[in-house]
C-alpha cells in the first residue's frame, strides 16, 4: 500500500475510535442532547441554524425521543435553508429561481424544458448538461447517481417544503461527489398539506403548469402525493417542450420505535433543444429565431452544425430546427426506509432504493441513447450519549450504490426528424462505490461545540468503449476501464456560541470526486474514445464565519472560504456540436466571500439578500495544444505542431466573480388588504472567462423581477383558502447569456500560432441566451 494511502487509513482510525465510545457509551438523559444553534446557518423561513423549528424529520413523524439524522440537525455546518415561502407565493418555473436565495449558488439554463444546471462555490459552473461535484438528496434519499450525475428535470419547486444547501467540501458526511457541497429536498408531508390543493399557471411563450397536491395522516398512516403536467413552447425557438411529474411520500408507523418510508418519483419529457450559438451569433440572434433553415447563416446569426447527408455522404450545415434536436428522457426512483429505535438515544435506519434513468438525446452532431438502472443501499446508527462526561451525538455509516451502463452514440444526419446516421459508439460499464461513514459532534461546554468526521469510499469502474467506423466495422484499439479508487476524507469543526444573539464557526473539510465512466470514453478531440487516465479530484477546504442576530428583525451571516484543490475535473468543447472532454488540472485554488442577510425592518417589509464573490484560479496546470499545420515545403504538405502553454494564475473559466440577489418585499400585515403582497429583486452575475487563456470573457448582467400575491382563507363554501400571484420577470427586457458552454483554446492552421479571440467569439455550440421579458400568473386552492 502506498504511503499516502496509509496515513489516510491510520487517520480514518484515528478518528472512528472517538465515535466508538460515543456509540457505546451509556445512554444519556434526553436533556444532553446536542442542541442545534441558534444563528448556525442562513436562510429563509426558519429560525436556527439552517434548520426549521418542530419536526425536522424526512417524511416521517418520529417520536420525540429518536435521533436525528446528522444532515437534520448539521451542527458545524455551513447550510442555508431555503423555506417554503420562496416558492408558494410565486410561480416557481424552474428551482433555479428559487435557489437563487442561497448564496454560493450559480444557476445555468440546462439543455430542454425546466433543466437547469445548479452549481455550489463555482464547482459545477462549467458543465451545461448534467450537474456533477455534489449529492442531492430528497428526503434522505440519493437523487445522484453512483455515477455522480444529477439532473434537475424531475424537480418540480410545488412539490417542497425546504431545501438544504450544503456549502464546501462535504465527502465526510455524503461520501463521493460532494466537493462543492450538497442540496437536501425536503417534500411537503401530509401533515402539513392537511387535504388536497389544484393549481394552475399561465404566462408568456405557452407555458401552461397544472398541478395537484393531497396529503394527510390517519392513525399510523402518513401520505402525500404531488403531480403536475407542465409545458411551454420556450422563449428560444425550437425549444418547447412537455414534462410531467409524480412525486410520492408515504409513511407507515406500526409501533412508536418502528417507522417505515415510501418514496417514489417519475418524470418524463419530451423537448425540442434549441442550438447552442457562437458569442457574435449571439449578438446578432440572442434567441435564434427565424432559423427554420440555415440559409444566410453569417447574416441572420443562426446557428448551424455540420450533419451527415446520407445520400452524398457529405457534411451539410443544418440548424437545430432543420435536424430536429430533441430529448425524450424518463427517470423512475422507487426507494424504502426503515428505521428502528434500539432505545431512548439510539435509532438504526436501513434504506434501500432503485434509481432507472432512460435518456434519447438526438441532438447537436450525435444522439445518445442509454439506460442506467442504479442501485443504493445505506444503514446507519445514530446515538445520543457521553463521552467523557460530555454530551455527544455519534453518527456511523455504511454506503454502497452502484450503476449499471449500456449506451450507445449514433451520428446524427442532416435529414431532419432527429433521424440517425451509422453508429458510432457503444458503451458498457459498471460503476460503484463502497464506504463508510463516521461523525461525532461534542459539546465540549455551553459555549463550545465540536464536530469530527470521517469518510473511506472504495470506487470501482469496469467497462468498455466499442468505436466504429462508418462503414459499421468496429475500429481497434478498444478502449477499457478497469480503474479503482480509494478515497479518505476527513473533517473538523468548531462552533463558539457565548450569547443566542452570535455565533463564530471555524471548519475544515476535504471533498473527493472520481471521474463517471462517461468522462473515461471521451477524448480531447470531442468524441468517443480512451480517456481513462483520469485521476480522482481533491479538495482541502477552510471556512471561516460568523452569524449575528444585530438588531431586532436583522440577521447576518458571512464565511469566508479558501479550497486547495488537486486533479480539478475541468471540462470544455472542442468544438461546434463535439462532445464535452474531461481533463484534471493538476491544483487550483479556490477562495472567496458568501453573505447572507434577512432585515424585518419595519411591520409588513421584509429584505433578503445573498451575495458570492468567487475567485478561482489555477496554480499548476500547463496545456499542451496541436495542430496539423499546412507546410508546403515539407514532404505531405503538412507538420505537427505541439506548443505549451502555462496557464497558473489564469482565471477558470466558467465560474462568475460575482453573483448576487436582492429582494425587497412587502406584505400588509394587517386590515382588510392582508394577505396581499409583492417584492423586487435583483439577480446579478458578474463575467467569466469563456476558455483557458482568458481570451474571451463573456459578459455579466443583471436583471429585475417583480411580483405581486394574494391569499386569503375563504370564509364559507368548499374551498378554505385561495392564492394568487403573478410576476414579471427580466423587467427590462434585458439580453443576456444563461449559460455558456466553456470552450477550447487552438491553434491555428496555417501559422501554428494560438487562435486569438475573435476565433473564440465565432465558435458555434457555446451560449444559450436568457429569458426575456416575461409574465406568468397563477392561482392555487386549497380544499
Amino acid at each position: 500500500m502506498p504511503a499516502r494511502l496509509r496515513r489516510r487509513a491510520a487517520l480514518c482510525l484515528l478518528a472512528a475510535q472517538p465515535l466508538a465510545v460515543s456509540v457505546t457509551a451509556e445512554a444519556a438523559p434526553e436533556s444532553v442532547t446536542l442542541e442545534e444553534l441558534s444563528v448556525a446557518g442562513e436562510g429563509r423561513g426558519n429560525g436556527a441554524g439552517g434548520a426549521p423549528s418542530g419536526d425536522t424529520r424526512f417524511g416521517v413523524a418520529a417520536a420525540p425521543g429518536a435521533a436525528a439524522l446528522p444532515i437534520e440537525r448539521p451542527v458545524g455546518q455551513i447550510v442555508t435553508a431555503v423555506g417554503r415561502e420562496a416558492i408558494a407565493n410565486r410561480p416557481a418555473t424552474s428551482i433555479g429561481s428559487v435557489l437563487l436565495d442561497s448564496p454560493g449558488v450559480t444557476v445555468r439554463q440546462g439543455n430542454g424544458g425546466r433543466d437547469v444546471v445548479i452549481s455550489i462555490r463555482g464547482n459545477n459552473a462549467r458543465s451545461t448538461g448534467v450537474t456533477r461535484n455534489m449529492v442531492v438528496l430528497e428526503d434522505g434519499f440519493p437523487v445522484t447517481q453512483a455515477d455522480g450525475a444529477s439532473r434537475f428535470d424531475l424537480v418540480d419547486p410545488r412539490a417542497y417544503s425546504r431545501i438544504d444547501v450544503f456549502r464546501g467540501p462535504q465527502s465526510a458526511l455524503f461520501g463521493n461527489y460532494a466537493t462543492g457541497g450538497a442540496l437536501a429536498f425536503r417534500t411537503r408531508t401530509g401533515r402539513e398539506i392537511n387535504g388536497y390543493e389544484v393549481g394552475v399557471d399561465a404566462g408568456s411563450y405557452g407555458y401552461l403548469s397544472r398541478y395537484f397536491t393531497v396529503g394527510g395522516a390517519s392513525g399510523p398512516f402518513e401520505i402525500s402525493l404531488f403531480a403536475s403536467d407542465v409545458r411551454g413552447n420556450g422563449y428560444q425557438q425550437h425549444a418547447s417542450y412537455d414534462t410531467q411529474t409524480v412525486n410520492l411520500l408515504a409513511s407507515y408507523t406500526p409501533t412508536p420505535d418502528n417507522r417505515f418510508t415510501l418514496k417514489v418519483i417519475n418524470n418524463e419529457i419530451d423537448a425540442n433543444i434549441p442550438g447552442r450559438s457562437s458569442l457574435n451569433q449571439f449578438r446578432i440572434n440572442p434567441y435564434q429565431r427565424g432559423c427554420d433553415t440555415g440559409v444566410n447563416a453569417a447574416l441572420t446569426g443562426c446557428a448551424t452544425f455540420n450533419l451527415l447527408d446520407p445520400v452524398s455522404g457529405q457534411t451539410v450545415a443544418a440548424t437545430a430546427a432543420q435536424a430536429g434536436f430533441r430529448r425524450n428522457d424518463r427517470r423512475t426512483i422507487v426507494a424504502g426506509r426503515w428505521e428502528h429505535d434500539i432505545d431512548a438515544q439510539t435509532t438504526w435506519r436501513v434504506q434501500l432504493g432503485f434509481d432507472e434513468r432512460n435518456y434519447n438525446q438526438p441532438f447537436f452532431t450525435s444522439s445518445g441513447r442509454g439506460s442506467l438502472p442504479s442501485y443504493s443501499l445505506l444503514t446507519d446508527l445514530t446515538r445520543r450519549g457521553e463521552v467523557f462526561g460530555l454530551p455527544a451525538v455519534g453518527y456511523v455509516a455504511l454506503a454502497y450504490s452502484a450503476v449499471d451502463v449500456t449506451a450507445s452514440t449514433f451520428t446524427l444526419t442532416a435529414l431532419g426528424g432527429a433521424r440517425l446516421g451509422p453508429l458510432v459508439a457503444l458503451q458498457d460499464a459498471l460503476q460503484s462505490n463502497l464506504g463508510g461513514r463516521a461523525r461525532l459532534e461534542l459539546e465540549l461546554s455551553p459555549e463550545w461545540k465540536a464536530v469530527t468526521g470521517i469518510s473511506a469510499e472504495n470506487t470501482t469502474i469496469t467497462g468498455r468503449n466499442r468505436s466504429f467506423a462508418a462503414n459499421g466495422t468496429e475500429t481497434f484499439p478498444r478502449a477499457i476501464a478497469d480503474r479503482r479508487f480509494l478515497n479518505v476524507a476527513p473533517e473538523l469543526a468548531l462552533v463558539y456560541q457565548p450569547d443566542p444573539t452570535w455565533a463564530l464557526r471555524g471548519r475544515v473539510a476535504t471533498g473527493y470526486a472520481t471521474p463517471s465512466y462517461s468522462s473515461l470514453f471521451v477524448t480531447a478531440a470531442g468524441v468517443p474514445g480512451n480517456n481513462t487516465g483520469l485521476k480522482t479530484q481533491e479538495n482541502l477546504g477552510f471556512d471561516l464565519g460568523a452569524d449575528w442576530l444585530a438588531i431586532e428583525g436583522l440577521r447576518l451571516s458571512l464565511t469566508g472560504f479558501y479550497e486547495f484543490f488537486r486533479n480539478e475535473f475541468v471540462s470544455q468543447s472542442p468544438g461546434a456540436g463535439l462532445l464535452n472532454y474531461t481533463f484534471n488540472a493538476p491544483a487550483s485554488e479556490h477562495r472567496g466571500i458568501e453573505l447572507a442577510a434577512t432585515y424585518a425592518f419595519a411591520p409588513g417589509w421584509n429584505g433578503v439578500l445573498a451575495y458570492t464573490f468567487d475567485d478561482q484560479v489555477y496554480t499548476d496546470y500547463v496545456e499542451q495544444l496541436s495542430v496539423r499545420r499546412v507546410a508546403p515545403g515539407l514532404p505531405g504538405g503538412f507538420e505537427n505542431v505541439t506548443r505549451s502553454f502555462n496557464r497558473a494564475g489564469n482565471r477558470i473559466p466558467g465560474v462568475p466573480d460575482h453573483q448576487l440577489l436582492a429582494r425587497l418585499g412587502y406584505d400588509v400585515p394587517a386590515g382588510p388588504l392582508a394577505g396581499l403582497g409583492g417584492f423586487a429583486e435583483v439577480v446579478a452575475q458578474g463575467g467569466y472567462y469563456a476558455d483557458n487563456s482568458n481570451l474571451l470573457k463573456i459578459p455579466g448582467y443583471a436583471i429585475v423581477n417583480l411580483n405581486i400575491h394574494y391569499a386569503a382563507l375563504l370564509p364559507s363554501g368548499y374551498a378554505k383558502r385561495i392564492d394568487l400571484y403573478g410576476e414579471v420577470r427580466n423587467v427590462l427586457d434585458t439580453v443576456y447569456v444563461a449559460s455558456a458552454n466553456p470552450l477550447a483554446n487552438t491553434l491555428n492552421r496555417d501559422t501554428g500560432l494560438l487562435n486569438g479571440q475573435g476565433a473564440l467569439a465565432a465558435t458555434v455550440g457555446s451560449i444559450y441566451a436568457g429569458a426575456p421579458r416575461t409574465f406568468v400568473a397563477g392561482m392555487k386552492l386549497s380544499f
